[in-house]
C-alpha cells in the first residue's frame, strides 16, 4: 500500500428531505476528490437530520438495506472519482432489528464491508437505546486501495477499548462519524467543556495507540429553540502524536483535505512504544464489568 494517503472530511448540515441530502454528500464528495482527497468520510447518518432526538417508531422508515439504495449511489461515485467512501448509513438488517452502521465502499466500488456502532447512547436528545441493535461484528479493519483503515462510530469515541482494538488490527487511521452538539441549555455553562473533552479523548486514542485519528461531525440547529441541538462542527484530524492537523469550525459547512503520512506512525511508535510495553498478560480483569 501506499506510504501517503489524503483524506477528506464531509462536514455538512442535514435537511429533512433523504434525497436532498444524499445528493448534497455527492456534491460535496466530488469536490473533496477534485482537492485530492482519497479516502473521504460523511459524517454520522448523513441521509437524515439527527431522528434520535425523539422516540418515533414512525422514523424507522428512513431506514434502508445495506447493500441498497444509498451504497449503490455512492459505490458508481466511488468507481467514476477512482476513492474511498464511508458512509454512515441507519441499516434496515430485519424486521425489528436496525443498526447504525457505516458502509465502507473501495476505490473501484466495490462494498467492503460494514461497521456497526457498538456503543449505544441512551441521554436526553440521543434516544439511540430505541432505534440501534448493538453492533455484532467487532472492530474490523478494511483494506483500501489506499490504505488500511479503521471505522467507529460516535459514541464509540469515548471508549479506549474500541480505539485500542481496531489499532491493534493494523488500521493506521481510525474515523469517527459524528453527530454531536450542544443542549440550548447547557451550551453557556457546559459547552466549552464538552468540546473540549470530545476533542481531547480522540486525540488520546492517537497518542495511544500511534495512528491518525478523523472526526467528522455535522453542523446547524436541528429540532425546537428549546428541545434541539446544536451540532458543533469542529471536525479534524490529528497525527499519531495527537497533533491537529486541520480543525473545522463550529457553525459552517467545510470540506477538510489532509494528507496522512504513514512515516509519521513508524517514527511515533519507535519513541513512544506503547504497544511493545502492553502488560497483555495482567489485563483479563478488564472484561469484569466492574471490581467489587
Amino acid at each position: 500500500m501506499p506510504e501517503k494517503f489524503t483524506i477528506g472530511l464531509i462536514q455538512m448540515s442535514c435537511s429533512l428531505d433523504p434525497r436532498q441530502n444524499l445528493a448534497k454528500a455527492e456534491a460535496r464528495i466530488q469536490e473533496a476528490a477534485k482537492q485530492g482527497a482519497q479516502i473521504i468520510c460523511l459524517q454520522e447518518l448523513f441521509r437524515s437530520q439527527y431522528f434520535c432526538r425523539e422516540e418515533n417508531a414512525e422514523l424507522f422508515e428512513l431506514a434502508e438495506r445495506i447493500p441498497g439504495p444509498s451504497t449503490e449511489s455512492l459505490s458508481k461515485l466511488a468507481r467514476s472519482l477512482n476513492v474511498v467512501i464511508i458512509g454512515s448509513l441507519f441499516e434496515r438488517r430485519a424486521a425489528g432489528i436496525y443498526h447504525n452502521t457505516a458502509a465502507v465502499i473501495d476505490a473501484g466500488g466495490a462494498l467492503l464491508g460494514k461497521y456497526r456502532k457498538m456503543h449505544i447512547p441512551d441521554d436526553p436528545l440521543y434516544y439511540e437505546k430505541f432505534y440501534f441493535t448493538p453492533g455484532d461484528l467487532g472492530f474490523p479493519n478494511f483494506d483500501t486501495r489506499f490504505g488500511r483503515i479503521g471505522v467507529l462510530v460516535c459514541w464509540d469515541q469515548w471508549y479506549p477499548e474500541g480505539a485500542r482494538l481496531s489499532s491493534l488490527g493494523g488500521a493506521n487511521i481510525l474515523f469517527y462519524p459524528t453527530a454531536i452538539g450542544w443542549h440550548p441549555s447547557e451550551k453557556e455553562e457546559f459547552g466549552a467543556a464538552q468540546l473540549d473533552a470530545w476533542r481531547t479523548i480522540q486525540r488520546s486514542h492517537a497518542i495511544a495507540n500511534g495512528v491518525f485519528v478523523a472526526a467528522v461531525n455535522r453542523v446547524g440547529f436541528e429540532g425546537t429553540p428549546e428541545s434541539g441541538l446544536e451540532f458543533w462542527g469542529h471536525s479534524f484530524v490529528c497525527d499519531p502524536f495527537g497533533q491537529i492537523l486541520a480543525e473545522a469550525s463550529a457553525d459552517k459547512e467545510e470540506i477538510l483535505i489532509v494528507e496522512c503520512d504513514l512515516k509519521r506512525v513508524e517514527e511515533v511508535r519507535r519513541n513512544w512504544p506503547f504497544l511493545r510495553d502492553r502488560r497483555i498478560d495482567a489485563y483479563s480483569p478488564i472484561l469484569n464489568r466492574w471490581h467489587e
